[in-house]
């Protein structure tokens, strides 16, 4: 590396322009700290990604650092809102109910388009005066040393920051280089996202639907669309994708119901292999893992963007208090704080996730009448569905400021 006075300085250094990376670097940015973004794709390609069909669901906790970071008033119009789940096995009569009046009256969470979310936050970023995007990209070198962390870019451009926060995903390239090993465990699954129109109003209703060879949701968008995540067996998978629209539609529509009517679809498919990836750890010296980055989970209740925010309001809170009161942000204090604020709430979500998936997959009888005897259980309990409730909205632990209820 060239010596120091040649290098770029900023406050924080984010690997990886996607929708977390971009979050945190607006989160950090707009408190008017210095940050450089650093993604692999081309910006122009970032912009102008078309619909594809993909969508994310935000719960409360998150929408509220979403607000927090200026985000949430371009995102708003376009979010559909989550007001009631129903949680079934199949089609089995009996089912947990969660209606939001229960505990208030705000929505149990939203779904919004993937490219909705990266506009806005690109116009966010772009607004921001302390923060740079270098796109596209890549890390050739890194050095993590006692007092900064200084990285080399396939051009040749030299930069350095206090912390570096790794935002690539599951597949991260940094978190390699970086000597971070993951353990993954296959689940012999494959993802189906797509959106459906139907012709009746889903009243803000989401369903899930576990079979025994996948779970299947039903996620309500604005106007008569629904946003589907379908995981199937791997072979099983295979086969309906290979079917032609209309067959395809037919499948969708046996485990969609009929309660919405006619459906369309609404652009193409997408799928990819379904995995549980977690990182040996968290931090390294002047180096945080952040959302799928440190830990990848099952789509089975809509919750990785929500826990990576919860990741993102962390390392912002912790970032940001250091350097206001002229604190390393990058040092041992503040990467055990990120780590033991993180570690219970990312393993308890883990083994919510991993352990759901694995129990409705088992079809065997004794099991079966095991799940529906639960599922009866907890819709006659009030106070469970509460807090399951609570829980899923992202306003149960230790939550960072940002996500917090306005006090008034």
């Amino acid at each position: 590396m060239r010596g120091s006075a040649a290098m770029e300085r900023h406050d924080l250094i984010v690997a990886g322009g996607g929708l977390t990376g971009l979050a945190l670097a607006a989160a950090v940015g707009g408190a008017g700290y210095r940050v450089l973004v650093i993604e692999q794709a081309p910006l122009a390609l970032l912009r102008s990604a078309p619909y594809d069909g993909r969508s994310t669901a935000v719960a409360q906790g998150p929408r509220r650092l979403l607000e927090s970071i200026g985000v949430w008033p371009a995102l708003a119009p376009d979010a559909g809102p989550i007001r009631d789940i129903i949680v079934r096995e199949g089609f089995s009569p009996i089912q947990v109910h969660y209606d939001h009046r229960e505990i208030g009256a705000e929505p149990l969470g939203y779904i919004i388009e993937n490219r909705l979310i990266r506009a806005a936050l690109l116009d966010r970023v772009a607004a921001l005066p302390t923060v740079s995007l270098a796109a596209p990209a890549k890390v050739a070198d890194l050095r993590l040393l006692a007092t900064r962390a200084e990285l080399v870019l396939a051009d040749g451009r030299e930069v350095a920051a206090p912390l570096v926060a790794l935002c690539e995903g599951r597949q991260s390239t940094t978190r390699e280089l970086a000597g971070i090993g993951v353990r993954r465990w296959a689940y012999g699954q494959t993802g189906i996202v797509l959106t459906v129109r139907h012709a009746r109003p889903h009243q803000g209703l989401a369903v899930e639907r576990f079979f025994p060879d996948g779970p299947f949701a039903r996620l309500p968008m604005t106007g008569e669309r629904c946003s589907l995540v379908w995981a199937l067996e791997e072979e099983a998978a295979k086969a309906v994708l290979a079917l032609d629209d209309q067959a395809f539609l037919g499948e969708v529509a046996e485990r969609f119901g009929d309660d919405l009517g006619e459906l369309a679809l609404d652009g193409p498919r997408w799928s990819y292999p379904l995995a549980l990836v977690l990182a040996e750890r968290y931090t390294l010296d002047r180096l945080v893992l952040v959302g799928d980055a440190a830990r990848g989970i099952h789509p089975i209740a809509g919750q990785g963007w929500n826990l990576a925010l919860r990741d993102v309001a962390a390392v912002a809170e912790i970032v940001v208090d250091r350097l206001r009161l002229g604190l390393d942000p990058g040092d041992a204090t503040a990467l055990e704080r990120y780590a033991a604020w993180r570690r219970f709430d990312s393993l308890a979500m883990v083994a919510v996730t991993d352990g759901i998936n694995r129990l409705f997959a088992n079809d065997v009888l004794p099991l079966r009448l095991a799940r529906e005897t639960g599922l009866a259980l907890v819709e006659r309990l009030p106070p469970a569905k509460r807090f399951f409730m609570r829980h899923a909205m992202g306003l149960i632990g230790e939550l960072p400021r940002a996500m917090q209820a306005a006090r008034r």
